[in-house]
């Protein structure tokens, strides 16, 4: 038996219950993995409230890094012993787990499990969205939401890593300071500046050539008032509520816009995919060119907690649950 939080209702914190779990053995092209450092990201929220939509019941959480201790009939990746981090199949909120091969990379060597696990999920996705959803130049602008966050500070990273410019916003003074830290080169305290205005100023009314909105139903509108002229709209997240478009003709009025609502399932269709990913966003990290900022810590068995942190906006950088 190992430790779980399992979600048997949709609903708030409360809602993730620690209970005994049976892992059982690996089947076939399956490992057994014992986490060492598991990822806390908004993903799990959304599962956890049933805006994203998961079979009940399941173990929560999307990301972790850990050893392989068992490996299951048809795995020839992996042996026992390997060190391996993971993003995207449910059920990281655990001590130990059964988790697809193929969903699986293997860690290098300066890749310790605490980092693997607080960037590979937010990572993948920055990379997806800097070279699969937009190809970014280095003569291009960008406006990043939440830019203190976990994903918000390796987008800028990467983003400043390519050439490009950026604009980072951040909900308070003390989060601007990190925003600025990481390299952007305008960051915008959208709770006590009028973010579109500082935007149009910045870019000598241009606009920016995309927004990389995680934020949701407080910054999306105003965001498609920051786009140039057939400007890119991409909505990765929805940290304050899902996005709905009132009307298509919105898009039109603004400058003959483009949206989209990308999600990694929708990109990292085979192994090969995430391997890709990983392995740029480790080399950038062994380059020194991405700092993966863990801000936070808690137990496993403090997930409740964690959660209502994340949820008040009150966390930067990483956060991660230790087993």
């Amino acid at each position: 038996m190992t430790k779980a939080f399992v979600v048997r209702e949709y609903g708030g914190p409360e809602q993730l219950r620690l209970e005994d779990v049976d892992v059982g053995a690996p089947g076939q092209g399956q490992l057994k993995i014992r986490n060492r450092a598991i990822g806390l990201n908004f993903v799990d929220v959304y599962q956890r409230t049933g805006l994203y939509k998961t079979p009940l019941p399941f173990t929560a959480g999307n990301e972790g890094a850990g050893d392989v201790v068992a490996v299951g009939p048809g795995v020839t990746d992996f042996a026992v012993g390997d060190r391996i981090a993971y993003q995207g199949p449910i059920g990281a909120y655990a001590e130990e787990r059964i988790l697809p091969a193929d969903k699986a990379v293997r860690l290098p060597p300066a890749i310790s499990y605490e980092v693997a696990a607080a960037s590979l999920l937010k990572g993948a996705t920055a990379f997806y969205l800097l070279h699969w959803t937009h190809t970014l130049k280095a003569d291009e602008t960008i406006l990043v939401h939440a830019a203190a966050g976990g994903t918000g500070q390796i987008l800028t990273q990467w983003a400043k890593a390519i050439g490009a410019r950026v604009i980072g916003t951040a909900g308070s003074d003390e989060k601007c300071n990190i925003v600025r830290g990481n390299g952007a080169d305008l960051a915008i305290n959208y709770k006590s500046d009028d973010f579109v205005a500082r935007v149009k100023e910045f870019t000598g009314g241009r606009g920016v050539d995309v927004v990389y909105d995680g934020v949701g139903a407080v910054t999306f509108e105003p965001s498609l008032d920051c786009l140039k002229v057939r400007g890119l709209m991409v909505s990765f997240g929805n940290a304050s509520g899902p996005v709905s478009i009132p009307r298509l003709g919105i898009l039109a009025d603004k400058g003959s816009l483009y949206v989209t609502r990308p999600t990694g399932a929708g990109y990292f269709r085979t192994a090969n995919d995430l391997r890709v990913a990983a392995d740029a966003l480790f080399n950038l990290i062994e380059l020194g060119r991405i700092k993966v900022a863990i801000d936070q810590t808690w137990p496993l068995a403090q997930a409740v907690e964690a959660h209502r942190a994340l949820e008040a906006r009150q966390t930067t950088g990483s956060t991660l649950l230790l087993p």
